[in-house]
C-alpha cells in the first residue's frame, strides 16, 4: 500500500513538473523576437500578415520587435485615448501599405521597419493639434505624413548603410518638424499648439512635488508614444518586459536619468511630472544597453552615459527650438545613439551589426556561442 501511494505521488509530481515546463516553454515562445511566428505566417492571408507587420511596427517605436508587445502597446494607447489609438493605427497601416505598394524589401516589411515612423508622425500630429479630438480633417496629413516616412526611411537607409547605421526615427523627426513649420499655430485647417522652451519657468510655481517627480519616471516610458497616463504607461512598460526584461530595466533607468538631468537644469515642472524630461534618456539608454551592443558592465556604463547625453541634449534642443515654437521630439536620443554607434576602440568590439540585432538576451546568447566556438577553434589548432 505504501509503495503504491509513493508511486502515485511521484507520478503526480512528475506531471506537475511537466505541466510547469510546458507553461514556461509556452511563455518563452511569446518573448523575444518571435521568429517562429514569421515562418508560421508565410503562407497565411495577406491581411493577417499585414496585421503582424503592423504590430511589429508598433513595438519598433520602443525598440522592441514582438507582435504581442505591439498588441499590448496598441491596447494601452486606446486605453489612454481612443482618438490617439486610432491615429496611431492609421499611421502604422498607411506607412506599411505604402511600403508594400512601392515594393520595399520584404524582410524590412516583415520586421515592421516601415511602420514605426509613420505611427510616431500620426501620434505627434494628434498631440500637437489644437483642433481637439475627433477632428477628421487631421486624417489627411496623418496618412500623407506617414506615407512620406517610407521614402525617407528607404533613402536614409541606403545612405547610412555604408557606415552600418540605422535610419532609426530620423524620418519621423524630419516629417513632424516640416509639418509643424508648414501649418503654424494659426492655420485655419490644421492649427497646432506651439512648443515652449524647457527652461521657461512659470513665475508663480516655486515648490516641487517629489511624489509627482517619481510618478513621472514610468510616464517617461509612456511618453515615447506621447502617452502621459500612468496606467497605459505601465502597460507599455509591461510590453517591453515581455520582449526583453533587460531592455525594460534600461528604459526605466534612462527615464530616471532624464528626470535627474531635468531637475539639475531646472526645467519646467510639468515636464518632470508628465515624463517629458525622461523619454529621450530612456531611448538613449535602451539603444546602447544591450540592443545595438552586446550587454556587459562596460556597455551598461556607456548606456548610462548615453542617457545623460540624450537628456541634456534634449534640454538644449528644446530651449533652442522652443524659441520658434517647435518641439525637440526625439532628435537628442536619435543623434546620441547614432554617435554611440560610431564609437571606435575596444567598445566597438561589442557593437552588433544592424542586420543581426535581436533582443538583448538573444544577443548575449549569440555572442556566448560565438566566443565558445572561437575558443574551441583555437584549442583545436594548438600544437
Amino acid at each position: 500500500m505504501w509503495m503504491e501511494t509513493k508511486t502515485e505521488v511521484e507520478v503526480v509530481s512528475r506531471s506537475r513538473a511537466s505541466l510547469s515546463r510546458l507553461v514556461l516553454n509556452s511563455l518563452l515562445l511569446c518573448t523575444g523576437d518571435m521568429e517562429h511566428l514569421d515562418k508560421h505566417m508565410q503562407d497565411k492571408w495577406f491581411i493577417l500578415q499585414l496585421a503582424m507587420w503592423g504590430l511589429r511596427g508598433v513595438a519598433r517605436v520602443i525598440l522592441a520587435n514582438n507582435p504581442l508587445s505591439g498588441a499590448l502597446i496598441l491596447t494601452a494607447l486606446y486605453w489612454a485615448s481612443p482618438w490617439q489609438g486610432l491615429l496611431g493605427s492609421l499611421g502604422v497601416l498607411a506607412s506599411t501599405i505604402t511600403a508594400v505598394i512601392v515594393g520595399q524589401d520584404s524582410a524590412e516589411l516583415a520586421g515592421g521597419l516601415h511602420g514605426f515612423n509613420g505611427m510616431l508622425v500620426s501620434l505627434l500630429m494628434g498631440v500637437f493639434s489644437s483642433a481637439g479630438d475627433w477632428y477628421w480633417w487631421l486624417l489627411l496629413p496623418v496618412c500623407l505624413g506617414s506615407a512620406t516616412c517610407v521614402f525617407l526611411f528607404s533613402g536614409l537607409t541606403a545612405l547610412l548603410a555604408r557606415w552600418d547605421l540605422p535610419a532609426a526615427v530620423f524620418p519621423f523627426n524630419i516629417v513632424i518638424i516640416l509639418y509643424l513649420l508648414c501649418t503654424g499655430e494659426n492655420n485655419p485647417y490644421f492649427p497646432h499648439h506651439p512648443a515652449m522652451p524647457a527652461g521657461m519657468l512659470h513665475p508663480n510655481v516655486t515648490t516641487l512635488s517629489g511624489l509627482q517627480v517619481l510618478h513621472g519616471i514610468p510616464l517617461g516610458v509612456g511618453q515615447i508614444f506621447a502617452c502621459g497616463v500612468l496606467g497605459p504607461s505601465l502597460l507599455i512598460l509591461g510590453a517591453v518586459v515581455l520582449y526583453s526584461p533587460l531592455l525594460a530595466i534600461h528604459a526605466l533607468l534612462g527615464s530616471a536619468i532624464g528626470t535627474l538631468a531635468g531637475l539639475s537644469m531646472a526645467v519646467r515642472h510639468e515636464l518632470l511630472y508628465a515624463g517629458l524630461s525622461g523619454f529621450n534618456g530612456a531611448l538613449g539608454c535602451m539603444a546602447v544597453g544591450g540592443l545595438f551592443f552586446t550587454f556587459s558592465w562596460r556597455i551598461h556604463i556607456l548606456a548610462i552615459a548615453s542617457a545623460f547625453l540624450s537628456a541634456y541634449a534634449d534640454i538644449a534642443l528644446s530651449n533652442l527650438m522652443g524659441t520658434v515654437g517647435l518641439p525637440a521630439c526625439s532628435w537628442a536620443a536619435t543623434l546620441t545613439a547614432t554617435l554611440m554607434l560610431l564609437l571606435t576602440g575596444s567598445l566597438a568590439a561589442n557593437r552588433i551589426p544592424i542586420g543581426q540585432v535581436m533582443a538583448p538576451e538573444c544577443n548575449l546568447r549569440s555572442r556566448g556561442q560565438w566566443e565558445a566556438g572561437n575558443t574551441e577553434d583555437r584549442e583545436s589548432t594548438d600544437v
